[in-house]
């Protein structure tokens, strides 16, 4: 049988790292895996006691809505006001996502056709490229750099090159794998440019709140006319460790949110009703929780980037995101960043993500995820420098 809208995927590869880990544990191996980015710090006490009691009413089994409760569309709305002083009109311009994967594929279905074009960051977040790969758009890729000048410049020149012409522009920052961080001057020319030349910008900012040293990350919302061209993904898995809860929300533009409120309404009832209610209670009264995960992360960055530098891979620590993006050191570089990674778990027990999985642009560098406390980061650390002998 023939599977024509995935026969072309190429090969996943943090598959195979991940076969690698599994192989080793099986053997007895205690394996530090600092791939993939699964968060592991308990969600809070307040959704988890909200979820019980919501769960144990039957009137909250039923079908639910689509575009997400009421109070849950307030309550997020709430934290857009409290957080970046954003206003947003919750029957209009927020809408629920069973976690911002979802909505974002979906928006791509909403937003391109067969033979639209759409400007995506390279190295990405894998689902960047494929969801519009899914609705049949060609992807044009910008390469990003850690100056946020220079990497406008060269979204400004792909779009005016590109045929044709771009009908949307998906951002997210901080990044996810290379935790580039903007400020809100860059943001505010993005804006610009997408309402000189009617096109839709879509920012996915799922580390919202994990910036370091003082930097506080910006929403794209908080420019001016942002509204006119641009949605973005809020979501609660990092800022509230909800990974497995699968709640988010796209904000920004009504006619864009109506759109794929359109789309959602065809393809599902909502998520889980005391899911929503939990997440609602947890936005409302667990608000410093953001913080209280910002500082165990921070100091997780401090202790890898400071480990690595001791055993001479220099890694720049990140301004923002749970990740550290790291160059694959000189005397190995020639493996490739799969090779690499895979000695890593085999001759280390450390297990990294081969930055070409996000992409040709990755290739030479692998990322870290801050998802392990700071004595199994260390350990790593040991690990690794008895693995890596050629770094002296």
């Amino acid at each position: 049988m023939e599977f024509r809208r995935i026969n072309g995927l190429p090969p996943y590869v943090f598959t195979i790292i991940d076969s690698l880990k599994v192989e080793a544990r099986r053997a007895g191996e205690d394996v530090i895996d600092l791939g993939f980015g699964n968060p592991d710090l308990p969600s809070p006490a307040a959704a988890v006691d909200k979820l019980i009691e919501a769960a144990q009413n039957p009137r909250n089994h039923r079908y639910s809505s689509s575009r997400g409760i009421p109070k849950l569309r307030a309550a997020a709305a709430d934290l857009y006001q409290r957080r970046f002083g954003v206003e947003l009109d919750p029957e209009t311009e927020v809408i629920n996502t069973i976690g911002a994967k979802e909505g974002f594929s979906h928006l791509m279905w909403v937003l391109l056709e067969p033979g639209d074009s759409v400007l995506v960051p390279s190295p990405s977040y894998p689902i960047h490229l494929f969801a519009p790969l899914f609705a049949g758009a060609n992807v044009r890729e910008m390469p990003l750099t850690s100056n946020q000048e220079d990497f406008f410049d060269t979204l400004r020149i792909r779009f005016e090159y590109s045929w044709p012409r771009p009908r949307v522009i998906v951002l997210s920052f901080p990044h996810n794998p290379t935790t580039a961080c903007v400020d809100l001057d860059f943001m505010q020319k993005v804006v610009d440019f997408a309402r000189e030349r009617d096109v839709i910008v879509v920012h996915d900012f799922a580390y919202a709140d994990l910036g370091y040293e003082g930097y506080a990350p910006c929403s794209i919302l908080e420019a001016e006319g942002a509204k006119e061209v641009a949605v973005e993904f809020y979501s609660m898995t990092k800022s509230f460790s909800m990974a497995g809860w699968r709640v988010a929300f796209m904000v920004g533009n009504a006619e864009t949110v109506a759109a794929l409120a359109k789309l959602k309404s065809y393809l599902d009832y909502g998520s889980f009703q005391p899911v929503q209610i939990a997440a609602t209670v947890t936005m409302n009264e667990a608000a410093d929780f953001p913080s209280e995960a910002r500082q165990i992360y921070e100091s997780r960055r401090n202790t890898l980037c400071d480990g690595l530098a001791r055993i001479g891979w220099e890694v720049e620590p990140p301004k923002g995101t749970m990740f550290a993006w790291a160059p694959i050191p000189e005397p190995y570089r020639c493996m490739g960043s799969v090779d690499f990674a895979s000695m890593l778990v085999t001759e280390a027990n450390v297990a990294l993500s081969p930055g070409v999985g996000f992409g040709p642009g990755g290739e030479g560098n692998v990322r870290f995820a801050l998802i392990e406390n700071e004595q199994r980061i260390n350990q790593a650390i040991r690990q690794l420098r008895s693995a890596l002998t050629e770094l002296g």
